[in-house]
């Protein structure tokens, strides 16, 4: 028996080789099989998320947000301030969130101004029919008020009537953001109020679907190939580093702009709000607070309106505006009025109202004691209606003054021309 095992033993083991030498053959031949198929699955593909819809609430309530005694916004379960970041790793959808919750504040702030400012729209254009319109904020007294007339103006974005910086009012609180405690502090000092509403410019219109045309008519027939290449490389790219983000993005409606008619740009709105309400308002003082880009666009209704805003205008405060007087081209005599009558309030690590080098022959600049730009308004809030003030009592020093002066230039005459009878 033993012999018989010995004696197969060498043919076991053969068998046993054998078997092992075809096996590996196998796992070898199906090596590059396994590799092709791994090398046609886009793993960075297989981690994309699917971009979620861009359906968002249309309240606050239905956002779970409220504004507290304090008018911060917070969640109402949890108490805590709004989270941006919603979602990880989708920031387009949260910056749509963002927006969305943005035009809900927009809504908000105007329920303010009509039930708490007790303020009134007036439309533009003043003659508008059928035809996109834009409007202003007006007080009760804004065109009767004999005295005094203050006028706001927002910089450029997405802000509207009411407000100096969205982000302000959603990440830190109502006072800040807003024009409200400017409005209300004017009404207690007597002054009528004008918020203007420079940044609605455009009806916006969903573009109606079309076919694909064989040709873009924006596009000449015999434009060079070369160019279109460069053309078509550029868009491309855009494209991919847009889909690379989402397996399935969300695409956006394209929309046409309609322009509001003599409101198409801040600087039309300035002009406009001022040939059709402030020239024609009852107030021998009119004062202005005009924010970043509102700065640029108070310089150019100078440039068009400059002698009307010399006899009107009593004093303009402006915080971190960006007007340019060599940029926008602006006379001399404009130049000396606002070195005069002209406050700029800038971002700056100084102390609150410190007197700061000015760059150009324009108005004096301080501090407004912040560093951030958006802040500038509301910093100077109680230094601006002081400025204010103490330009006033000056001007009417001076009236005071000249009319002194006429009265005793007048007695004297007469006192004269009794004499001589």
């Amino acid at each position: 028996m033993l012999c018989h095992l010995c004696a197969a033993t060498p043919a076991l083991y053969l068998l046993c080789i054998t078997m092992a030498q075809v096996a590996g053959q196998e796992e070898r031949e199906k090596t590059p099989a396994l590799k092709d198929l791994l090398s046609g699955i886009d793993l960075d593909e297989l981690m994309k998320k699917d971009e979620p819809p861009f359906i968002f609430p249309k309240t606050l309530e239905e956002f779970e947000y409220a504004f507290n005694e304090y008018g911060q916004l917070r969640h109402i379960r949890t108490g805590e301030p709004f989270v941006f970041n919603a979602r990880e790793d989708l920031h387009r959808w949260n910056q749509k969130r963002y927006e969305a919750l943005g035009e809900i504040i927009t809504q908000y702030v105007y329920e303010l101004l009509e039930k708490e400012c007790n303020m009134t729209k007036a439309i533009l254009p003043v003659d508008a029919e059928d035809e996109p319109t834009s409007f202003i904020y007006l007080s009760p007294d804004a065109m009767s008020n004999p005295s005094k007339l203050l006028v706001l103006v927002q910089g450029s974005g997405v802000v509207r009537a009411g407000q100096w910086a969205r982000r302000l009012i959603i990440n830190q609180d109502l006072n800040s953001g807003t024009q409200i405690p400017f409005i209300n502090r004017a009404m207690e000092e007597g002054y009528g109020v004008l918020v203007l509403n420079p940044n609605e410019n455009y009806l916006e219109v969903e573009k109606p679907a079309k076919s694909s045309p064989l040709y873009s008519h924006t596009e000449p027939l015999d434009e060079p190939a070369e160019k279109k290449e460069r053309k078509d490389d550029k868009d491309g790219k855009k494209k991919r580093e847009f889909y690379e983000k989402y397996r399935n993005p969300q695409k956006e409606a394209e929309t046409d702009r309609i322009p509001i008619r003599e409101n198409g740009s801040s600087e039309e709105h300035v002009l406009y709000v001022w040939d059709h309400f402030v020239s024609k308002a009852k107030a021998s003082n009119v004062f202005v607070v005009a924010h970043s880009y509102g700065g640029l666009s108070f310089v150019e209704l100078m440039n068009h309106r400059e002698m009307q805003v010399k006899s009107k205008v009593c004093a303009v405060a402006l915080t971190d505006s960006s007007h340019n007087i060599w940029l926008q081209e602006t006379s001399k005599g404009t130049q000396d009025w606002m070195m005069e009558h002209c406050c700029n309030w800038v971002s700056s690590p100084e102390p609150l109202d410190t007197p700061l080098d000015s760059m150009l022959p324009d108005c004096p600049r301080v501090s407004a004691g912040t560093e951030r730009h958006e802040l500038t308004s509301w910093m100077s809030f109680d230094s601006i209606f002081r400025f204010f003030s103490e330009v006033l009592e000056a001007k009417e020093y001076e009236e005071a003054e000249e009319s002194s002066n006429t009265v005793t230039t007048r007695s004297s005459s007469l006192k004269n021309k009794h004499q001589d009878l």
